[in-house]
């Protein structure tokens, strides 16, 4: 359900009329073509006017200056040390850079994705075996900006088992977007994957795809998921992952939202509006809270 754009500023209004009110899949196929040219003089061209909308990129920490195509400047790399990961056993890490957004403790199975904007975990992860470990847990929203570092990372040493993939829409997920369309991150693509540790505790990470960005590569994975798979919903992909180590991409940039069990709390330095970087502790594994009611803060969205 939308809200009324009358609710919005001027500018938030155009914003969502702009990237919203397109045939978002045919312009997110045409972007996927776009990017992948291969032509240096194109891609200089193509990231220059990228830049000039997007104030904030800096590909200083790019193991390279030189990009083939938009999509390899997409999907940088960063020099070796670039993003430190927080050593101690405790801390599970931030998985990607991006903007923190809602967070707090799932209220049964309810979190949100703004301010008055609740929604189910059974409407955005479709196992009831897997959603109902993250009931009265903790959960975190981190959105991944076009000019951020795209890549996903291991929060800690960790098994996993397989990949859930949901085919979906590809709503914006800005701010604006938010604050309009109901359980929008519900009605997006997404894959889901849990992550185990030894002691048998989890992390649920849902990278949820957008538009110009419907394409989720995931290294375990032989084929991209995106608008043109048409596989298993359920993918089998046993593997072990060390703290830091790479998971896949966003094509372009879209959000994360990460889920514990209740043997987990959130930091407390978490404000929404901040940026993270990757390896940022976010999270602290906290046994003994397992049998005892959850020590995350009230949900924060706004």
């Amino acid at each position: 359900m939308e809200q009324p754009l009358r609710a919005l500023s001027e500018w938030e209004q155009l914003n969502f009329l702009l990237t919203n009110r397109i045939p978002r899949r045919l312009a997110t196929r045409l972007m996927g073509r776009l990017s992948r040219v291969r032509s240096p003089a194109l891609t200089r061209a193509l990231i220059a006017i990228w830049g000039m909308f997007a104030d904030d990129l800096d590909l200083a920490e790019a193991k390279t200056s030189r990009f083939d195509s938009l999509h390899e400047c997409f999907t940088r790399e960063l020099r070796d040390g670039a993003r430190p990961f927080d050593p101690s056993p405790a801390a599970i890490c931030s998985p990607c850079d991006g903007v923190v957004g809602a967070f707090g403790r799932v209220e049964g199975g309810r979190v949100y994705q703004a301010k008055g904007f609740p929604y189910e975990l059974k409407d955005l992860i479709p196992e009831r075996a897997v959603r109902e470990r993250y009931h009265n847990g903790s959960y975190l929203t981190l959105r991944i900006k076009s000019s951020m570092y795209h890549r996903l990372h291991a929060p800690m040493d960790a098994a996993q088992r397989q990949v859930i993939y949901v085919s979906g829409d590809t709503w914006n997920v800005n701010p604006v977007a938010l604050k309009r369309i109901e359980k929008l991150y519900c009605k997006n693509e997404r894959a889901v994957l849990e992550l185990w540790r030894g002691d048998g505790s989890s992390v649920c990470m849902v990278p949820v795809a957008a538009i110009l960005v419907a394409s989720i590569r995931l290294h375990c994975l032989d084929e991209n998921l995106d608008m043109h798979y048409d596989g298993p919903q359920r993918i089998s992909s046993a593997r072990q992952y060390s703290k830091g180590e790479e998971l896949g991409y966003f094509q372009h940039g879209s959000t994360v939202i990460l889920f514990t069990d209740a043997s987990y709390t959130l930091s407390e330095s978490l404000r929404s509006g901040d940026t993270l970087q990757a390896g940022a502790r976010i999270f602290t594994h906290t046994p003994d809270q397992s049998r005892t009611p959850h020590g995350a803060p009230t949900s924060t969205n706004g």
